[in-house]
């Protein structure tokens, strides 16, 4: 299969996917907690980082579709999906992570800060290990003095993949909680410094979980 003809069939496959997926997303009832904080600042206009386990970020990025945030996503062939789809709901892309395109990556996402972006990340991608901190969205908000805003979900009911992050895709009419943790800065000033608070935004990511669960 030449290159040509494998990209028009994954454009096919995803224009297909994505139809689907606004089908089904549409019978999703959703329910917020704690979005007081995280409205405040995009009411202000001021830049923040959103981070958000891989797991749950099809639910999680159909919900905040529409709002010109910038998300990273991996160079990887399946980044290049979800790059496809979250483009066509509004969001711009920055693609790149932590093992390709990191360094790049890494300075596109401080400028978009700089420049007043709202710049949304999963730690833990894009390979894993799921649910583990990894430190370059702390490195990124510390540089550009900005706040780190966690997001946790919670679905009733849902088919999950046996993939590394156990993917999970709402099943019809599911209903889907959302919670907002509140702004949290990164202390230090030097990227070791900003690694070093992984466990912390880690457990913030905990709590968060634990506000959607409850």
């Amino acid at each position: 299969m030449t290159e040509r003809s494998a990209d028009w069939r994954l454009g096919l496959a995803v224009t297909l996917g994505r139809a689907a997926l606004a089908l089904l997303a549409r019978t999703w009832r959703f329910r917020a907690r704690n979005p007081e904080e995280w409205e405040r600042l995009r009411a202000e206009r001021k830049p923040f980082v959103f981070v958000l386990w891989h797991g749950g970020l099809l639910p999680l990025t159909y919900w905040h579709r529409g709002r010109d945030i910038a998300v990273l996503i991996s160079q990887h062939r399946d980044g290049e999906i979800i790059a496809r789809v979250v483009r066509a709901w509004g969001y711009r892309t920055i693609r790149g992570s932590t093992t390709r395109g990191g360094g790049r990556a890494l300075l596109e996402m401080i400028r978009e800060l700089e420049a007043g972006a709202v710049v949304a990340v999963t730690p833990d991608g894009p390979r894993g290990p799921a649910r583990q901190f990894q430190p370059g969205a702390l490195v990124a908000a510390q540089r550009a003095r900005v706040p780190v805003v966690p997001i946790a979900v919670r679905v009733d009911r849902a088919w999950r993949f046996t993939s590394w992050d156990v993917f999970l895709v709402p099943k019809p009419f599911a209903r889907v909680t959302i919670a907002w943790g509140d702004p949290t800065s990164v202390r230090g000033s030097t990227p070791r410094e900003a690694a070093d608070e992984a466990s912390r935004f880690e457990t913030l990511m905990r709590t968060t979980q634990e506000r959607a669960d409850a």
